[in-house]
């Protein structure tokens, strides 16, 4: 298919950077002829991601990075969020709904990922970090941007 923009975004691992990304991600993907439901989807699963990184890869620690890939193409959207923190131990355990390594937590994460995009995957190793992947098919079609502007 074939690309027709993309972005990259890194910001450190604070939790106000949670709504800055998904209102970041949501304004990038608003490209395509989204509804309201596919953005506020793609919020959802943006802001889980990046929760995710901030919470349990990272412990919380504030002066650590996290990156974010998106790309359009016709009627997709492509976003990779990535970090360098401590991974995770077993990716099958923590796609189970329900999983979760903290007590306070819900462990439902994944679980409304996967629910609300199309393709979702998940690459880890323990000490090095995690990738999580995923897109999602909306739309009829970008909104073009003329060579002039």
């Amino acid at each position: 298919m074939l690309l027709n923009n993309q972005m990259k975004l890194e910001f450190l691992s604070i939790p106000a950077n949670v709504a800055f990304a998904r209102v970041t991600v949501a304004a990038f993907a608003s490209q395509i002829e989204c509804t309201l439901s596919d953005l506020e989807e793609i919020k959802v699963a943006v802001s889980e991601a990046v929760e995710n990184s901030i919470i349990h890869g990272y412990e919380n620690a504030a002066d650590r990075f996290i990156r974010i890939y998106a790309a359009l193409t016709e009627d997709t959207i492509e976003i990779r969020i990535e970090d360098d923190g401590r991974g995770i131990e077993d990716i099958g355990d923590a796609l189970q709904p329900a999983f979760s390594t903290d007590s306070e937590r819900l462990g439902l994460g994944f679980t409304f990922i996967n629910s609300f995009m199309d393709s979702f995957k998940v690459d880890s190793t323990p000490g090095h970090g995690t990738v999580v992947t995923m897109s999602k098919r909306v739309g009829s079609g970008v909104a073009r941007i003329s060579p002039e502007q």
